[in-house]
């Protein structure tokens, strides 16, 4: 029945993460890299499975959050036309181009 569960819970959660956006996405391998490496340090320092418990959960937390905040920002970038400017020597002026 254990078991069953479990593969239950895995197909599922596997089944949705085609539905996540990229910043969900991102979030997401932030927290388990997060938790797991929280996990191990806080094992490690105290050397008990409560210590790896916290420092997994105060792991994933920090890793989402530091994933979700260096995400690259595209303002409105889709919105405005983008121009280029170059320095034209012939005409001793500025030239740009939409």
């Amino acid at each position: 029945m254990k078991r069953a569960l479990a593969l239950a819970t895995v197909l599922t959660a596997a089944s949705l993460t085609g539905c996540s956006s990229y910043r969900d996405q991102r979030i997401a391998t932030g927290a388990v890299v997060g938790g797991t490496s929280g996990a191990i340090i806080g094992g490690v320092a105290s050397g008990t499975p409560g210590g790896a418990i916290a420092g997994g959960a105060i792991g994933a937390v920090a890793g989402a959050v530091v994933a979700d905040a260096s995400r690259p920002r595209y303002y409105d970038r889709p919105y405005r036309v983008q121009r280029r400017c170059y320095w034209d020597r012939e005409i001793g002026e500025r030239v740009c181009r939409w």
